[in-house]
């Protein structure tokens, strides 16, 4: 692996115990995990616990990481990801919990108040909507839509082929349309 990984030099403080590397760390990669275990999950409780799961199996790897490997940030999504495939697996499929206020992203708070509730009501319609999706559907459409990585991570991620990460978007994105719809009726 030749690419740049902006990760290393912090990751290599943090091996060393540097309190404000480790600090640095958690702003950078606390946000964009917290928002792909609430999508995997639609739960705040246990997307925070994903999260915490996931900053303490960087603490322990810090020290072993080996550059050109694997990028940093694509082991710390496959991490978070293994973590939300454990906590699925071990609750019922039936059991979707409604969003909780501060859960998605929020709304814009320049909207007029008609406006605010019309957003409020489609985010949770769209996260419903997406969390009724197979797995590895919801999965390919949080990586690429919410988690913006590129077609070529997000099939790396998912130990896919290209080619089969987009034949997955596709059938996501037609059973989102189709959930969305039936929400509507």
């Amino acid at each position: 692996m030749t690419e740049f990984d902006p990760d290393i030099d912090l990751l290599a403080r943090v091996a060393k115990g540097d309190a404000s590397a480790v600090r640095e760390m958690v702003a950078r990669k606390l946000p964009r995990l917290l928002a792909l275990a609430m999508r995997m999950l639609n739960d705040r409780g246990e997307a925070e616990d994903v999260a915490q799961e996931t900053f303490i199996r960087i603490w322990k790897h810090a020290p072993n990481w080996q550059p050109g490997v694997a990028k940093f940030d694509t082991w710390v999504h496959r991490v978070a990801l293994n973590l939300c495939y454990d906590k699925l697996r071990s609750k019922p499929q039936a059991e979707l919990k409604e969003l909780d206020e501060e859960s998605a992203d929020q709304v814009d708070a320049a909207l007029k108040p008609d406006e605010t509730m019309m957003a409020m009501q489609q985010r949770d319609q769209v996260a419903y909507a997406l969390a009724k999706l197979p797995l590895r559907q919801r999965e390919a459409l949080v990586l690429q839509y919410y988690q913006e990585l590129s077609n070529i991570e997000a099939a790396s991620l998912m130990e896919i082929s290209v080619d089969a990460l987009e034949s997955l978007l596709s059938r996501a994105r037609r059973n989102m349309r189709s959930l969305l719809l039936a929400e509507k009726d």
